[in-house]
């Protein structure tokens, strides 16, 4: 399984990204996708998070900014963030995890919120 990332970069307070994420190999739909982020000197933690079913969980942090969402063939998550603050400044990452509890990680897109 890969999984690759992008969309990052650099927004003022207030502005808006959306980030890709495309996962190719061995996809299967009960494969739950989400985003995890990781400031620094900080402990990576759950952004939100996607079923094949459409069920979401955000943390508490982005709930009402944030929408995740993934395309009819499930292998593509989308993070559109929207009233971004400067406390969402991370290394962004995709995350794969399958019914065994089998995680992947894509490499990390930077997002930087500063004016």
């Amino acid at each position: 399984v890969q999984l690759q990332a992008s969309g990052g970069g650099l927004v003022e307070p207030g502005g808006s990204l959306r980030l890709s994420c495309a996962a190719s190999g061995s996809i299967f739909s009960i494969d739950v996708l989400g985003w995890y982020r990781q400031a620094l000197g900080k402990q990576r933690e759950l952004v939100a998070q996607i079923t094949s079913g459409g069920s979401t969980d955000y943390a508490d942090s982005v709930k009402g900014r944030f929408t995740i969402s993934r395309d009819n063939a499930k292998t593509t998550v989308y993070l559109q963030m929207n009233s971004l603050k400067p406390e969402d400044t991370a290394a962004y990452f995709c995350n794969l995890r399958r019914r065994s509890g089998l995680e992947y990680w894509g490499k990390g897109t930077l997002v930087t919120v500063s004016s």
